[in-house]
This record gives structure tokens, C-alpha cells and sequence, in this order.
């Protein structure tokens, strides 16, 4: 190779190399311009309703997009997906299976609080697998077999410790149960996430080692099927070919004065091409009926999924 030739090799790896960084920092821009979009489209929503709404968006590339992620929400029965995973991660450190069986006394349950799993075993005792109970809890949000596992399987303030292992300790805290929450409304402001937060947990839940294999497979399939909140995030998509949504709500009380305090979903969104993406919409004190709050996270759900889905 000549002198000439020589450099005329330098100038062209120096162009391709120039090209390159342009395109990637076309890419990158790209992705933020997008972002910003999504971002606007999120808060014109929010700002059409009396509450306080907050957004987490975690794409599979792991873009994040959140709105008012700022302030504390309720939970409210989400913190059953919490209670779910951090008995997973107990059990496998104890070497304990799900399928292990609990004899419960039926008359030392809530007969007024939200129950199925009451309704549907109606003998002297309750004789179930665990991953019976977590079934009841994570698909219809079942408030005695939360309060049983938290009294006798793994409690408040160690489910509380290990979440706190797998997501930032700053975004979220759990110090009631639902019987405390029953007995005391305004107890329920105390079990608090930001909207990344709750994001964040479902996120790691479907894309990483935070539990087993088995044991996550088993709580990612049983959110496939869960049956409250129909009329949230999944509405808008329901109608989509080839889409699925594992998810868990949280349906607030009414406050002295009539308010609505909280309204939640949080979701695992999988697309027909295999892409996906975590959506939380946490409502905080809204003032309406639940039908509007609902209308209020569909309507942000199916904003995010077109522009996923584009």
C-alpha cells in the first residue's frame, strides 16, 4: 500500500467513524423527542382530572417516561403483588414450597371485608395450597388470605425489607395490612409507591432473576388471569389480536368528604412482535366515581400503546 493509498484509508475510517457517532446521536435524539411526546400527550391527560395522577412508562429498551413521579400514591391492593414476590423470595431462601398446605380457621376471618376465597369455601376450615392463596390474592384481590400470609407466612415488615432489596428503598414503604386498612381507613395513605417504583417492581418481576424461574412463572401467569380492573389498563386493549396484560389494581376508600382515594394499575404489556412494556397509573384522591377514574387510566393506557405499538 502506497503512502497515498494509506491515507486515503485513515480519511475514510475517520468518515465512517464521524457517520457513525452522527447516526447514533440522530438515534438518541430521536429517542428523546419521542419521549417528550409521549411525556405531553401523558400530562394533558392528567391535567383533564380532579386527582393527582402519576405515570410510569419502562419500555423494553428500557426508555423510562414518568409523570408526577414526585408524590407518594396509595397502593391499596397493589401491594398484594408486593406481598406475592417477597414470599417467593422467603420461600426459596427457606428452601419451602408453594404447594405446602395451611389449615385456616374460617371463623377467625373478616366475614366483611372483600373476600372470594370466603365466599367459595364456606366449611369450618379453609385447607389450601399457598399458591392457592396467592392466586385469590393477586387475581381477585383477596383481603383475608393477604391478612392470613401476613399474619403466619411471611410478614408486613419482612415483605417490606425484601422488596426493598429488589426496588429503590426511597420509592415505595409498606407499614398496614388490609386489616389495618379496614379498621382504619385513612391507614391506607401509609402504604405508599411512586409510580416508577410500582413500574419498576412488575418490570424486574417479567425481565429478571428476582425470584426463580418456577415461582415467577407461576405469579406472571396468575396476573395473566387476574379478574378486577378490567376497565383500567386493559380496556383499550382487550380488542388488540396478539396483546397481553398481566397486571394488578388497587381500589381505594371514600374519604370523610366524599373523595375517591386512590384508583390503580400497574402492568406488564407484551405485543404480538414480542416487544414490551411496564405501565403504572397510580390516581391519588379523585374527586369522582370510580367509572371516571377508570376512564381516566384507560385513556393514558391506550395513549402509551400507540405510541409503543407505532
Amino acid at each position: 500500500m502506497t503512502m497515498k493509498h494509506f491515507l486515503y484509508a485513515v480519511i475514510a475510517a475517520i468518515i465512517c467513524i464521524s457517520c457513525s457517532n452522527s447516526t447514533a446521536k440522530k438515534d438518541e435524539q430521536t429517542v428523546s423527542d419521542e419521549s417528550a411526546r409521549l411525556k405531553d400527550s401523558l400530562e394533558s391527560i392528567v391535567r383533564k382530572y380532579p386527582a393527582e395522577i402519576g405515570i410510569a412508562v419502562i419500555t423494553g429498551d428500557g426508555d423510562t417516561v414518568v409523570v408526577s413521579n414526585e408524590v407518594k400514591y396509595p397502593l391499596m391492593s397493589v401491594f398484594k403483588l408486593h406481598q406475592a414476590i417477597a414470599l417467593c423470595c422467603e420461600f426459596e431462601k427457606q428452601g419451602a414450597s408453594l404447594d405446602s398446605v395451611v389449615d385456616i380457621l374460617s371463623s377467625r376471618l373478616n366475614y366483611e371485608t372483600w373476600s372470594p376465597m370466603l365466599k367459595e369455601h364456606t366449611g369450618r376450615h379453609i385447607v389450601l395450597p399457598i399458591r392457592n392463596l396467592l392466586q385469590y390474592t393477586l387475581m381477585q384481590s383477596d383481603n383475608n388470605a393477604s391478612n392470613y400470609m401476613f399474619a403466619n407466612i411471611c410478614s408486613l415488615s419482612r415483605t417490606d425489607s425484601l422488596i426493598a432489596g429488589i426496588i429503590p428503598r426511597e420509592s415505595f414503604r409498606l407499614t398496614v395490612t388490609e386489616a389495618d386498612m379496614w379498621a382504619d381507613h385513612s391507614l391506607a395513605y401509609r402504604n405508599c409507591s411512586s409510580p416508577l417504583g410500582a413500574a419498576m417492581l412488575i418490570d424486574r418481576l417479567f425481565t429478571d432473576s428476582t425470584i426463580c424461574p418456577q415461582n415467577r412463572d407461576f405469579i406472571c401467569n396468575t396476573l395473566l388471569q387476574c379478574k378486577t380492573g378490567t376497565d383500567r389498563i386493559v380496556a383499550p386493549l382487550a380488542d388488540k389480536k396478539g396483546v397481553t396484560v398481566a397486571h394488578k389494581t388497587g381500589s381505594g376508600f371514600r374519604t370523610e368528604s366524599g373523595i375517591l382515594s386512590a384508583h390503580n394499575d400497574v402492568a406488564f404489556i407484551t405485543l404480538p412482535d414480542g416487544r414490551h412494556y411496564s405501565l403504572a397509573v397510580l390516581v391519588r384522591d379523585f374527586n369522582g366515581d370510580e367509572a371516571e377514574a377508570a376512564k381516566a387510566i384507560a385513556q393514558i393506557s391506550a395513549t402509551v400503546y400507540n405510541f409503543i405499538a407505532q
